[in-house]
């Protein structure tokens, strides 16, 4: 394999079923640490989008708002990954009534390590950028679901159909 240079940049590296969730602690909305070991022993539903108040994160992260109630009944927390910094968080959260935590990931590290962070096709057209993801890890912490190139509409109740929830 070519070795990479600093300017090159890293390919995605896809999770799928089966593999360990990768770890990480990023800031929330308030700037808290949030750890995904905070969930270790329960499922959590972990997605990637690329930017607050946007009007397609905005109806993502709407929809997990509004299917949050069943989603925790089952067993499944959720946490939702973007690029912004906190502050752009927090007027999100305020501004959708958002009853779950976002963190925040500028530096795009956790967003690579998970495979959200890469090439992608926009609008015919080869760009870098965030990858819109969703994973579900298991209370052992491994992927039990790995999905990417989701669609921001509609995804959640697919979701819930996926999981049975």
């Amino acid at each position: 394999m070519a070795e990479l240079t600093s300017s090159d940049p890293a390919p995605a590296t896809r999770l799928a079923a089966g593999d360990r969730a990768p770890a990480f602690t990023l800031p929330d909305a308030d700037g808290n640490p949030v750890s995904l070991s905070d969930y270790a022993g329960r499922k959590v539903v972990v997605y990637f989008y690329p930017a607050a108040s946007t009007p397609g994160c905005t109806k993502q992260a709407c929809d997990f708002r509004d299917n949050l109630g069943e989603l925790n009944e089952a067993g499944i927390a959720v946490l939702g990954i973007s690029p912004d910094k906190p502050a752009k968080l927090a007027k999100f959260v305020a501004a959708e009534g958002l009853t779950f935590p976002l963190l925040s990931d500028p530096e795009k590290k956790v967003l690579t390590e998970w495979g959200a962070f890469g090439e992608k096709k926009m609008y015919g057209k080869t760009v870098t950028g965030v990858i819109r993801s969703t994973f579900l890890v298991d209370p052992d912490g491994t992927i039990a679901l790995a999905q990417y190139n989701v669609r921001a509409t509609g995804h959640v109740a697919k979701l819930r159909r996926d999981l049975s929830v």
